[in-house]
């Protein structure tokens, strides 16, 4: 067997065996990839011998690289995966992957998570999932929040009348005020491909977003799988639904939005309910001022 042989089995069993998201299967086609090359692996008993040390060494060097914390902890979710079939297919009959604990930020002050992690969340929050509709779902309620600035409660009052949903929607925010939103194509495709694994029909006059039971999902359960996603990257308790709504606003400002434009797209009430966002960009630029000029640590 080739290492082409190799990963294009892996992929198969992503796709077809796991039915995993396309953007899952590319992100963890390309951790095997790398892992096989540098290992020069050309079977999966190769594979099925790599230990935690070699795992260890490995996400070493792609730090080096500049691979950030939380993408290293996807990536060894990743090979771990990898390595649990691996060891499956050579007929272990303990295929559990190397035990290695993943790389953990620091805990700071609260802030928007950065885009990569809004992204790798999503894909977390999806692959840790009970049951892979469920996975689906989650997914697309944080895309939801993160990629056009929902509540919570905003996103779940989203009815199948809603779909399909094109490059904008409407959505019903605090005191019944509506709003006019956008959607980014990768939240789109994730309500699409929801929809399409959702084991219940959803009605016209019934809740977008289902439950396990078939009901109506809560946010509670949006909370609690979000709580999962952000302790397996090791993002800090700060990393909540919420705070992907928090972060739309903030990277929005920053890439030159302005206030009266994020004011209608957040359906905030007034503009100082807005301008606390001003306040979150200057304090990010003051950090990063302070870490990169060679006085400031000397100034009073």
């Amino acid at each position: 067997m080739s290492a082409i042989d190799l990963v294009g089995a892996w992929r198969e069993h992503l796709s077809d065996a796991q039915r995993r998201s396309a953007h899952t299967v590319r992100a963890y086609v390309a951790a095997a990839q790398r892992l096989i090359h540098a290992r020069g692996a050309a079977s999966w008993e190769d594979l099925a011998k790599v230990e935690a040390g070699d795992l260890r060494a490995h996400l070493a060097a792609r730090r080096a690289e500049g691979l950030a914390n939380s993408s290293a902890a996807r990536e060894l979710s990743a090979l771990k995966a990898l390595i649990a079939f691996a060891r499956s297919e050579t007929g272990d009959p303990d295929p559990a992957p190397p035990r290695l604990r993943g790389p953990r930020l620091k805990k700071g002050l609260p802030r928007p998570v950065t885009p990569d992690d809004a992204i790798n969340l999503g894909e977390v929050i999806q692959d840790i999932a009970s049951d892979d509709w469920i996975g689906a779902r989650d997914r697309a309620v944080l895309l939801l929040m993160y990629g056009s600035g929902l509540r919570v409660a905003e996103a779940l009052s989203l009815k199948g009348g809603d779909l399909p949903l094109g490059d904008t929607f409407v959505v019903t925010g605090k005191g019944g005020k509506q709003r006019v939103v956008p959607l980014l194509p990768i939240t789109r495709e994730a309500v699409v491909e929801y929809t399409k694994a959702c084991p219940y029909p959803i009605d016209r006059n019934e809740p977008l977003f289902k439950g396990a039971k078939g009901g109506a999902l809560s946010q509670g359960m949006v909370q609690k799988a979000m709580a999962r996603a952000r302790a397996a990257l090791g993002l800090p308790d700060t990393a909540t639904p919420h705070a992907l709504r928090h972060s739309f606003a903030t990277h929005l400002l920053g890439a030159g939005a302005d206030l009266r434009s994020l004011q209608e797209l957040l359906g905030h009430a007034s503009l100082g309910s807005t301008q606390i966002y001003t306040k979150v960009d200057a304090a990010s630029i003051l950090q990063n001022y302070r870490a990169a000029h060679p006085r400031a640590k000397k100034s009073k």
